[in-house]
């Protein structure tokens, strides 16, 4: 499918003073832009290396987004000084996420020429999945009164080839998590040598006596040849009843593994049970896994 994009561009002259306006709008992903006395040759957004017009994301993906060729800066000794703030609203409208000035630290201003700026957003807590939200992009002239805006809509997703199953129990989130890269595994692809944590947040239902929790935590991994790989009966064993403090169980508990020196047939199917030790709640978390690379 094309990339089809609106673009209208305004000319005004009030008051003997002539400025311009300009709004661009990708009709795909939502991006709109406008601009007053700064321009910009082209707003769109990146993932993997790619440009990409989405407007829905899997929880932990990041995006980036490239104003590329902007122009209409008030130029002091051959640099010019943007400011570029960042705000993450929810479906209610509240801002839940602000970045004030991403370009603060150029206090000498920014003299390459074309100029382009850019912003990366991870989409993680305080963003969750199962939600909607705008992002808001406000770049400023620090020496002018040049402004550009783009916002667009989007939707965070649950990762879908992770499989959860509560059992008198709830939670917010459940993702992989790479220890190597300090990032949320969005695709689920991973490398030898790497700590990988499959996480949950949010977990309640388990039973609290004085506020403590006995949870178990069990750990399987058999690769694509029926080859056992992790096999991990209760990595609380060694924990007795006044060791896990509920609200901390509760704000994250996890599992994780490192893969190294062995023989191993793509992909790796993990299979996590979190089960209370005092009632019969339970989550179970089922996801496929490949190892990117061989041994090293």
């Amino acid at each position: 499918m094309k990339k089809a994009l609106l673009i209208i561009w305004i000319p005004v002259i009030l008051s003997g003073c002539k400025f311009s306006r300009s709004v661009e709008k990708d009709l795909i992903s939502g991006l709109t832009s406008t601009g007053r006395d700064i321009t910009c040759e082209d707003v769109y957004l990146e993932m993997y290396g790619e440009k990409t017009s989405r407007n829905s994301f899997t929880y932990g993906e990041t995006f980036f987004i490239y104003f590329n060729d902007i122009k209409g800066f008030a130029s002091e000794n051959g640099s010019v000084f943007p400011g570029l703030e960042l705000n993450i609203m929810d479906s209610n409208g509240d801002t839940i996420l602000r970045a004030e000035d991403l370009y603060e630290g150029y206090a000498d201003g920014i003299s390459f020429s074309p100029l382009v700026l850019s912003s990366d957003l991870t989409l993680a807590d305080p963003i969750h999945s199962g939600g909607k939200y705008k992002a808001a992009f406000h770049i400023w002239d620090k020496k002018g009164s040049g402004t550009f805006n783009s916002e667009f809509e989007f939707e965070v997703v649950e990762n879908k080839k992770i499989t959860v199953k509560p059992k008198n129990t709830s939670y917010t989130e459940v993702y992989l998590f790479s220890q190597a890269y300090n990032r949320v595994v969005a695709d689920n692809v991973i490398e030898f040598d790497d700590n990988i944590f499959i996480i949950a947040e949010g977990l309640k239902g388990f039973s609290e006596e004085n506020g403590k929790v006995s949870p178990g935590i069990q750990l399987k991994g058999t690769d694509s040849k029926g080859n056992v790989i992790l096999s991990y009966d209760d990595l609380f064993a060694d924990y007795n009843d006044s060791e896990i403090d509920a609200s901390e169980f509760s704000t994250r508990v996890s599992a994780n593994f490192r893969l190294t020196g062995m023989e191993f047939n793509n992909p790796l199917q993990c299979v996590v049970r979190i089960w209370d030790k005092k009632s019969n709640a339970s989550l179970t978390i089922s996801t496929g896994i490949t190892v990117n690379s061989m041994i090293k």
